[in-house]
């Protein structure tokens, strides 16, 4: 099942409120601000991510078994923990990018 999470949208701005990856190059910012859930991203020029996730907005969903859901489809950013407690990877689907995101769920306290 897919649940909505954000709408991601390139950017060549920078934006109040970024927080850097390193690992990706790239920044992010205004996901926890908007009510619809928009993500800016800008990237530096040696950000390694496929042209397509740097130049066309992607529609994120939160998938329940990320390797489940990957199966068949094309992969263009294998999966990968972009920070604490969520599991992403990217797909081409109809010419788009689309980001699938699996949090792992916090240990029960006991």
């Amino acid at each position: 099942m897919l649940k909505y999470n954000h709408l991601g949208i390139p950017t060549t701005v920078s934006r109040p409120g970024e927080t850097y990856l390193p690992q990706f190059k790239m920044y992010v910012s205004g996901c926890e601000d908007s009510v619809y859930r928009i993500e800016w991203m800008r990237f530096e020029d040696d950000c390694p991510l496929p042209e397509i996730v740097k130049t066309i907005p992607h529609v994120a969903f939160e998938v329940d078994d990320l390797r489940e859901v990957l199966e068949g489809k094309k992969v263009i950013i294998e999966p990968n923990s972009p920070s604490d407690g969520v599991q992403v990877a990217f797909i081409e689907d109809n010419g788009a990018p689309v980001e699938l995101m699996q949090f792992r769920m916090p240990p029960q306290s006991q």
